[in-house]
């Protein structure tokens, strides 16, 4: 059975603090991009693909749907995976779905209308927010963090910035 290393909510996806920083120490052999336009798009999900060439892991694209599938027939084999999100609402999805998850890292999300940032690498709205209070009351740790070695914070001290 595989496992659940890391969920992380990441507008930029795959790129060098999740290549270097993340999935190293965590036993990771798997990306996992889950978006439904990427999933999409044959081209974008060859670009990502294709990267695990020189990552030595294991990359793959699904949509929401196509990820709670994969779970539910063959709980991710013998991949201990990182599973990347654009948005909360996706990851809130995957959540609602029933796979394991302990702990949700939001760790970059672009600044849009009407969000403040609460950390330096992440715009927050209200809406957001009201997502992520819903995923902590089903015990799961829901924290804020750039990378690693940077300090942690929590959802409580986090929307206190809102």
């Amino acid at each position: 059975m595989g496992k659940i290393n890391l969920l992380r909510v990441d507008d930029r996806l795959i790129h060098g603090q999740v290549m270097t920083k993340w999935s190293k120490g965590m036993g990771t052999n798997a990306l996992y991009v889950i978006d439904d336009d990427t999933a999409a798009d044959d081209f974008m999900k060859e670009i990502y693909i294709s990267t695990n060439s020189s990552a030595n892991l294991a990359i793959k694209v699904y949509s929401v749907a196509e990820v709670i599938e994969e779970y539910n027939k063959t709980q991710f084999g013998n991949d201990k995976a990182i599973l990347l999100f654009k948005t909360i609402k996706n990851a809130k999805a995957v959540i609602d779905a029933g796979l394991p998850i302990e702990v949700l890292n939001i760790g970059g999300i672009a600044k849009k209308p009407n969000s403040t940032f609460v950390i330096s690498t992440v715009g927050l709205t209200k809406d957001d927010a009201d997502l992520l209070k819903e995923v902590e009351d089903k015990g799961i740790e829901v924290y804020f963090q750039i990378v690693p070695d940077t300090p942690k914070v929590s959802l409580a001290d986090a929307i206190k910035k809102l």
